[in-house]
């Protein structure tokens, strides 16, 4: 399903914020679908590994502290052309430069706490999902 499905967690800054709610309406408004979804924590150990593309970085110790602050939801989501059509509906990286009314510009905080990630690409969109999910979790339409 390459290019049919994105990744995407909503970050444990927009869980404790109460916007879950918000940001799966924003979700299924835009037409995607929920393939699989549940809300974990991850351990320090689990978000290095997730991040380990980052690892080396300056930021990428304080960042993996984040991710594994409270939980997530992983969540991956259907739609033709899943990975643009999320990246635009999410907004850039940091919420003060994201576009008007997407959602890191509403409920991001900052670069770190932008409430949620999204693949950047079919192939990472897979890697992620394998991550979280097995096939067996996987319920498409």
């Amino acid at each position: 399903m390459a290019g049919n499905i994105t990744f995407t967690m909503i970050k444990p800054c927009a869980v404790k914020n109460g916007h879950i709610g918000d940001i799966l309406s924003m979700i299924n408004h835009a037409g995607f679908k929920i393939v699989a979804m549940q809300m974990t924590k991850l351990t320090e150990e689990k978000a290095s590994q997730f991040y380990e593309v980052h690892k080396g970085k300056p930021f990428f110790k304080g960042f993996v502290a984040f991710m594994s602050s409270g939980p997530i939801v992983a969540i991956i989501l259907q739609k033709e052309n899943a990975v643009e059509d999320y990246r635009k509906l999410i907004g850039a990286t940091d919420p003060a430069n994201a576009a008007p009314g997407t959602v890191r510009k509403l409920y991001g905080l900052s670069m770190q706490e932008n409430s949620v990630h999204g693949s950047d690409s079919d192939e990472t969109a897979q890697w992620e999902s394998a991550f979280f999910f097995g096939e067996i979790d996987r319920f498409f339409y």
